[in-house]
């Protein structure tokens, strides 16, 4: 066989060996990434590509999340709700990078990708899950009302706040029931729960809706405010991960994170370990 003849064998089994990747197999090569890409969805592609789990919270709402003045730069955002996010990005072996944003911009955030996913105490409503997913719920929490301390057990019912003026957070469950449940409510949205409060304090509104958690902690360190024993109605789902639509393998990755933590008791650890360390950064 001549030096010729070899050189047309080679080329032709060349072609062959490498359809896939030449000699006309795009087509072939297209049809592979497709099938890799649909294995694996976007979301856990993008985080495992860039090496870290992007997640916002919005800060200001202990024990879920709040700065840690306990560290130098008092920068830093800790919580029940960043330890979830600590154990998803292990469970993934990827790096946990936290971005402070306000709650109303969270979801937008997801669906325009400036981060991967929300922690922040989010409550699933059927308005919520036309934009995103959720996955299964971490706590359960009632909602409830906090007052001046001058103004405890003057209120009994729902119904006795009616035509009162309610500080709210903006986009926030809360908001959505006084608008519901409370007749002629006066609504004044805000940017933060600590905005709401200051309001309450300063006289400016009659009360700020919570969740009870949230309450019970803002009331260890606000001696001027007082609880109610008065309860939205709610079917609450609890407050779960948010995460952009069509990311079935990240969610069912979260849930089980979830599910691990609960059954270990690390969530009820967290809640407690939070809810002393909120209180400690209170005092400094």
């Amino acid at each position: 066989m001549n030096k010729m003849l070899k050189l047309a064998i080679l080329g032709v089994a060349a072609c062959g060996v490498f359809a896939l990747t030449g000699c006309g197999g795009d087509k072939a090569a297209s049809s592979t990434a497709a099938s890799s890409a649909a294995g694996q969805g976007a979301l856990l592609q993008k985080i495992k590509k860039d090496g870290k789990l992007v997640v916002g919270t919005a800060p200001g709402f202990p024990p879920y999340e709040f700065l840690d003045t306990s560290v130098k730069d008092k920068k830093s955002i800790t919580g029940i709700d960043i330890k979830i996010a600590e154990a998803v990005a292990k469970k993934l072996g990827v790096k946990l990078e936290v971005q402070d944003m306000t709650f109303q911009s969270l979801l937008a955030s997801i669906t325009t990708g400036k981060i991967d996913i929300a922690i922040s105490a989010i409550t699933p409503t059927a308005e919520r899950e036309k934009t995103v997913d959720f996955s299964d719920s971490y706590l359960v929490g009632k909602h409830t009302l906090l007052v001046r301390k001058e103004d405890e057990g003057k209120y009994k019912t729902l119904s006795d706040f009616n035509g009162k003026k309610i500080a709210v957070q903006k986009s926030s469950l809360q908001e959505k029931l006084t608008n519901e449940q409370i007749k002629d409510a006066q609504v004044v949205a805000l940017t933060k729960v600590p905005d709401a409060l200051l309001e309450l304090q300063q006289g400016k509104v009659d009360a700020v809706p919570v969740q009870s958690i949230v309450g019970g902690q803002y009331l260890i360190t606000n001696p001027d405010l007082a609880p109610t024993n008065v309860f939205f109605k709610v079917d609450s789902k609890g407050s779960s991960v948010a995460v952009p639509k069509g990311n079935e393998d990240f969610i069912k990755i979260v849930n089980e994170v979830i599910k691990e933590n609960r059954d270990n008791g690390n969530i009820d650890k967290w809640v407690d370990e939070m809810t002393k360390k909120a209180v400690e950064n209170a005092k400094k």
